[in-house]
Order: C-alpha cells, then structure tokens, then sequence
C-alpha cells in the first residue's frame, strides 16, 4: 500500500517503541526458537527473509501504519545481509510476508486473535499462525495454524495428535508445527527432521566431540593392548627358539662317538 507524499516532505518511520521484545520468558523462549531455527533453515536460500520483533510499514507516508509481527517470512525477498533493514517497509521491498507467527500473551492476545488477524489478510498473507504458550488457555488449541482463502482465514487440518498435541503443516515453509510438552517445535515435512535450537546444537556437537574422544581412547587402548601383546609374543618366541637351541646342543653333545680305547 502506499500514497502520495509531498515531494520534499520526510516522514519518519520509527524502528523501535522501546518497549521489551516479549512480556515474559513463555514469549521469548518461542520467539527466539522460531527466529533462529527459520534462518537457519533457510540459510542457503538468497531469496527467504525471516525477520521478528520488526516493525512493517504497509502504507508509504503514514507511520501509524504499522504492524510488528513476531516472526515473519518473507518468500522472494532478499536476507538481511544483502539488505539491511531496521523496518520493513512493504513499497521498498519485492512483496509482503508470506507466513506470519504472534505468539500470544496477556495483554496482545484480543489483537492477535481480531485485529490483527484481519490486517494481515488485507496485506495478503498466505499463512497466519499463532502460539498460546501461557498457563491462561487464552487458546484452544494452544497451536493454530490458518490459511488465506479469499480474503478470510482458515483452520488448517491436524495432521496428527501426538501425545495430545496437533502437528500442522506449514506449506509456505516446508515444515510441520508442533507443540512437545508445551515447547515450540519445527519438523522438516521431507526428512522428518527436527530444526534444533541453538543450545540443541551446541549439546549435539558435545555429545559427538565427547563420543568421538571416548571412541578415539578406545581406540587407542586398543592399539596398546595390540603392542603388549605382540611384544609379549615375540618375547616368547624368542625364548622358544632359545630353549630349542639349547635342545639341540645338548643332543648333539649326547650323540658324539665316545673313546674306544681300554
């Protein structure tokens, strides 16, 4: 969206309200899981932007025309180090976010569930998703996923329930949504591979650094097991052949002609 501004006028957009990225460690914890996992993911892909915690601009010359989406992706717009962005402002980039996640709390979850909701489906995102990880069951289930159709959402099915818990697929990202024991998780639909958190991937690099030392001193012990003993063969091979040399001394002086005078 975008209007006309007077040539010669700046309007400012702000990129910050100073206010703290989420209320409470139930936001954060998703939120940051989200962001990370997405940009790894798509890491090699010059083309997906995953942004979060951003303030979009989705009307050239009005700054009150803003929405700060908790984690959003945008399908055929370039990475943050080939474009660096303090705001996304939707008529300087090549489209809008394709999927879009809020996760809930308190005091947003009226505005995630109406007016936002509404807004994004005027700005055309394909995916809109929202997360309740409080202990208030501000929604049931805590884990929806919708799809725009027309100019309305809808519930995207379950796939499966697990434990209790839904698991949605992501058809703008490739990926299944679940909730594990209330946490956020992120499967790739075609490996079936769980995206891992930044401190699952430091405790698996652990656990295999731990695994390839505890591997290599066995190895190692192996190998000295292999050099005492073959050290302990060739010393009994060597007292052997000198037992059947003494052995055959002693024979041979045994056989010796013995003196035939009186």
């Amino acid at each position: 969206m975008s209007r006309t501004v007077p040539p010669g006028v700046v309007v400012h957009y702000p990129c910050s309200d100073d206010q703290p990225m989420a209320e409470s460690e139930f936001q954060l914890v998703p939120m940051l899981y989200a962001l990370t996992v997405l940009r790894a993911y798509f890491r090699s892909r010059a083309n997906v932007y995953v942004g979060g915690d951003m303030f979009l601009y989705y009307e050239e010359g009005n700054p009150r025309a803003v929405v700060a989406p908790d984690v959003f992706v945008v399908i055929g717009a370039p990475k943050r180090a080939e474009h660096p962005r303090d705001a996304y402002k939707l008529w300087e980039e090549p489209k809008g976010p394709d999927f879009v996640l809020e996760v809930l709390s308190s005091s947003t979850w009226e505005e995630d569930l109406g007016p936002k909701r509404a807004l994004y489906a005027s700005l055309g995102v394909a995916e809109y998703w929202l997360l309740d990880p409080t202990r208030e069951h501000l929604l049931s289930p805590p884990l929806r996923g919708m799809r725009l159709v027309g100019r309305s959402y809808r519930d995207l099915p379950v796939l499966q329930v697990a434990a209790g818990a839904p698991t949605l697929r992501s058809e703008v990202l490739g990926l299944d949504l679940r909730l594990e024991q209330g946490a956020l998780r992120f499967r790739d639909s075609a490996t079936g591979a769980d995206l891992l958190s930044y401190e699952e991937v430091i405790a698996a690099h652990q656990k295999a650094v731990t695994a390839h030392q505890e591997s290599d001193a066995v190895r190692r012990a192996a190998e000295a097991r292999v050099r005492r003993e073959a050290t302990a063969r060739e010393a009994a091979e060597a007292q052997v052949a000198e037992l059947r040399a003494r052995l055959r001394e002693l024979q041979s002086g045994s056989a010796a002609p013995r003196d035939s005078n009186p």
